[in-house]
């Protein structure tokens, strides 16, 4: 009885503890299933078109990640096309105004563009999105500054 209580109260303890974990994430991916899974590794494999084809059967363009995987497959195709991509990063960030990765990475797409003042500009909603720094605002930082120093031509990250 005791060892059954006593086993009980770890595995409550051990529970709350786990909920804390999780508190501060808005999609918590131990509780769900990331539909994009398989798009997800398509583009891990850099296998574009295979990716744009994981999404369509996902056909989810009222999802902010959707739209901004499929604007960032579009991208970086074999033959991009540009004008898709920013048209999924637009609605991307229609959905979520704040939306990290569509941020970054409608910036990179703005300066392989020529649109510094557009990539500045995405720049700084990351600024204030980022309150403490993230990732996606220190890569589009580097990305300006290598077009920058690359006379105001793109310069692909390594």
């Amino acid at each position: 009885m005791k060892t059954t209580l006593s086993r009980l109260l770890s595995v409550a303890l051990l529970a709350a503890c786990a909920h804390t974990a999780f508190a501060a994430d808005t999609e918590p991916a131990a509780a769900t299933v990331d539909k994009l899974a398989a798009a997800r590794a398509q583009i891990a494999a850099q296998s574009w078109r295979g990716a744009i084809e994981e999404l369509k059967k996902v056909n989810d363009p009222t999802s902010a990640d959707w739209n901004n995987l499929m604007g960032y497959s579009h991208r970086k195709a074999k033959v991009p096309d540009y004008d898709a991509a920013e048209r999924y990063y637009d609605e991307a960030l229609r959905i979520d105004p704040q939306h990290r990765g569509a941020l970054e990475y409608s910036g990179e797409l703005y300066l392989m563009k020529g649109d510094l003042p557009k990539a500045e500009s995405r720049l700084a909603v990351l600024d204030k999105a980022c309150r403490l720094g993230c990732s996606e605002y220190t890569d589009l930082k580097k990305a300006i500054a290598a077009y920058k120093a690359n006379g105001n031509k793109y310069v692909a990250a390594n």
